[in-house]
């Protein structure tokens, strides 16, 4: 294979890469905010009912402040269950995990593997990695500004590199 094409798969599988750490990273963070949330929302309502039940057993005085523990703690359930955020925190470390296997995949078509593979070759593995990565695109959920600018910030202070790169 010339050069010049044997450059341009590199930079395609290049570009793979960098797409697909860039989102992975999105979706980490996504899951975080949603596993946060699980817990702001999940503690209190889980407190609260425990304090609902002690409290309506204590006294009949307590049973007012039972009845109420026990409509908060309905309520933050009820959001719980109306966000799905045990299905959105599943989402997107799924979408998180293929994406990170496709920048490592990427990397190792453009590094290991290229140099050694005909052309023909070469464009089906590329092709490969291309429908895989709009296959995990489609999937995978929008993520929040927020954790578009976490990704940023954990991509630019070194959370995708290697000690082996340094060198």
């Amino acid at each position: 294979m010339d050069s010049q094409r044997c450059e341009q798969l590199s930079k395609e599988g290049k570009r793979v890469e960098e797409s697909a750490m860039w989102s992975g990273q999105g979706q980490f963070e996504q899951a975080k905010i949603w596993r946060g949330a699980n817990l702001t929302l999940g503690t209190p309502a889980t407190a609260l009912a425990a304090i609902a039940g002690a409290a309506s057993l204590v006294s009949t005085a307590g049973r007012y402040w039972a009845a109420a523990a026990a409509l908060i703690s309905a309520a933050l359930s009820a959001v719980m269950t109306s966000l799905g955020l045990a299905r959105r925190i599943e989402q997107a470390q799924t979408a998180a995990n293929a994406y990170l296997a496709l920048q490592q995949d990427a990397r190792v078509f453009y590094e290991v593997d290229l140099p050694t593979m005909e052309y023909d070759e070469a464009r089906a593995a590329l092709g490969e990695l291309i429908a895989r990565q709009q296959e995990v695109n489609k999937s995978a959920p929008i993520p929040a500004k927020r954790a578009y600018r976490r990704a940023r910030k954990n991509i630019s202070t070194g959370g995708q590199s290697y000690a082996v790169d340094d060198n």
